[in-house]
């Protein structure tokens, strides 16, 4: 099936796996945000980018993330905000955004969106190799007063993620690991 025919196949977690795999495997060498190298790339923003994909993804991430009764989702720049954004249009519920670092200027605020002490939260991810980034995040949504109950990553490249997330005591989830879009390393 045909991504640029508007064919992605999307309408089942088979083909969408594969819509996804065709647009983001990248094959080289290249270093990760973990440090490590690795002979792929799962280019998220070239599948956030696309709305056949999107929808559909987001979907998924609704439905995850609604196993958790979240008060608010929440997702870390700038990979995350498309994803947090589209489920949180599925869910009908509000968004948090996470910088990566405050900002130095107007709020000075690393957190975006409105959060109260004690709100429940599912923080979604976008690619998942070490869980780092994310467990960041969710260091940033806890010191504001959060309760966070799961990472759900639309990928998983299986190197650890689980591992560290679980390790913090938080759930972890993916829509989709490396094995379901065919990466073999």
């Amino acid at each position: 099936m045909s991504v640029s025919s508007g064919q992605t196949g999307t309408d089942d977690r088979a083909g969408l796996a594969r819509a996804i795999a065709d647009l983001s495997l990248l094959r080289g060498t290249f270093t990760l945000r973990s440090g490590r190298t690795s002979s792929y790339y799962l280019d998220k923003y070239r599948f956030s980018t696309r709305p056949e994909v999107l929808g559909p993804v987001g979907k998924l991430l609704a439905a995850r993330a609604r196993v958790y009764s979240p008060d608010r989702l929440a997702g870390a720049e700038l990979g995350g905000i498309p994803l947090v954004t589209v489920a949180g249009v599925e869910t009908g519920l509000p968004t948090i955004f996470i910088r990566n670092a405050k900002k130095d200027y107007g709020t000075a605020k690393q957190l975006e969106g409105a959060l109260e002490p004690g709100e429940r939260v599912v923080f979604l991810e976008d690619v998942a190799t070490t869980g780092g980034q994310a467990l960041e995040a969710v260091g940033v949504l806890r010191e504001a007063g959060a309760e966070v109950g799961a990472i759900i990553a639309v990928i998983d490249r299986e190197e650890g993620a689980r591992e560290n997330v679980e390790a913090a005591g938080l759930a972890f989830e993916a829509l989709f690991t490396k094995r379901d879009l065919g990466v073999d390393d």
